[in-house]
């Protein structure tokens, strides 16, 4: 999970650089390619193959569930581009505490009211970020918390969908479908590429299908429970990356808020699995 992460994050730098160079449309959609042709490799090999893989229960919330994520790294790669690495991964660590406050609306369970005083706490921690009260708010903001509610939801629909459908099912619509949308949206903004661009897209590729085998294999090993908490490491190798390699500044700020999103996510994590192990007895 440790390696993930990281390869995440360089994945993000990369992602800034090559869309920042070109644009993030057609960066993506090579990325989502290369990202298909893994999934229905690795689907193809899986028991049942490929047909299997493709019968789902739901197969139009499935797609939209994939497509959903498509654009969701769209708006967050964008954000890398207008706002930096470090204040992006800030802001985007609130996801978790948005998948606390929706899981009741949307999925019908029942917050406790420590967990909605960490939402709470996550969210001055944001406040802290952004200093409303202090000139004017960068419009850039807006890209990661667009990014950090698209993804909220995105995870609220992967528990949704794990109700019917198996994980093997979930993982090809996720490619298949991201790639389908992409593609729709990358193909008009294609441009040529240096050859030397096209080696970081290469290693960006690369490490994005090692990055998502090593996911699988991270939840083959071990509960989810006890390496999600490891998923904030990305904000720490995203912010070490854009400081040395960009020339991003962690402001006082951002580490402060920063800490509180994050304190307040490990928090809600922990009591959410402390709640689920008394139901379990």
């Amino acid at each position: 999970m440790v390696i993930t992460m990281f390869f995440f994050a360089t994945q993000d730098g990369l992602s800034r650089y090559l869309a920042g160079e070109y644009n993030v449309y057609m960066t993506m959609m090579i990325r989502y390619w290369f990202f298909a042709g893994f999934v229905i490799l690795w689907s193809a090999r899986s028991s049942g193959g490929l047909r299997e893989a493709m019968r789902s229960a739901q197969p139009k919330l499935q797609f939209f569930r994939g497509a959903l994520l498509a654009l969701e790294v769209i708006v967050m790669v964008i954000g890398f581009v207008k706002l930096g690495l470090v204040e992006s991964h800030a802001m985007f660590a609130i996801y978790p505490l948005l998948i606390t406050a929706l899981s009741g609306p949307i999925l019908g369970e029942k917050i406790g009211w420590r967990r909605w005083l960490s939402v709470a706490v996550g969210f001055v921690g944001v406040l802290i970020i952004l200093q409303p009260g202090r000139g004017v708010l960068s419009p850039a903001a807006i890209y990661p918390l667009a990014a950090a509610a698209m993804f909220a939801l995105y995870g609220l629909l992967n528990r949704y969908v794990a109700r019917k459908d198996p994980a093997s099912v979930t993982f090809f619509y996720t490619g298949i479908s991201g790639a389908i949308v992409m593609t729709l949206i990358g193909v008009w903004f294609w441009v040529p590429m240096a050859p030397k661009d096209w080696g970081l897209m290469l290693i960006l590729c690369g490490l994005a299908t090692m990055s998502h085998y090593l996911l699988i294999r991270a939840y083959e090993l071990s509960e989810a429970s006890a390496i999600q908490p490891f998923a904030y490491l990305q904000l720490a190798f995203a912010s070490a990356l854009g400081v040395l390699v960009f020339g991003d500044v962690i402001k006082l700020n951002v580490a402060l808020g920063a800490g509180l999103v994050v304190g307040a996510g490990v928090f809600a994590l922990v009591r959410a699995q402390m709640v689920a192990a008394r139901s379990r007895r």
